[in-house]
């Protein structure tokens, strides 16, 4: 059974699934930060280069599975599969929101 995710995070999914960088960027606020592969990406810019270049070098899909609220984030466990190293795998995506965006997403195993 799919599970339902907040506005802002089925947003994310969608977006991320289409490799639509612009889609995901309205997601986020102006001075959101971003930590994938133990490397922090602050702003919309660098959040752009973040996205574009996950998408240029990898090609995979996201799966939400399980959702949960703890210490005022939302965290999603999502199955990935793709050409990546290591794949299949499941991945945590902590995220924090404000005024229906997204503050802070932290992806990790």
């Amino acid at each position: 059974m799919p599970i339902e995710l907040p506005p802002a995070l089925a947003g994310y999914f969608a977006a991320d699934a289409g490799a639509d960088a612009d889609a995901l960027l309205r997601l986020f606020a102006e001075d959101a930060v971003v930590i994938d592969e133990r490397r922090t990406y602050a702003g919309q810019d660098q959040i752009r280069a973040w996205k574009t270049g996950a998408a240029a070098t990898y090609s995979y899909t996201a799966k939400p599975i399980v959702i949960e609220e703890r210490d005022g984030s939302t965290i999603v466990t999502a199955h990935l599969e793709g050409d990546f190293p290591g794949s299949p795998v499941d991945l945590r995506y902590v995220f924090t929101l404000g005024a229906g965006r997204i503050t802070r997403l932290e992806i990790a195993p």
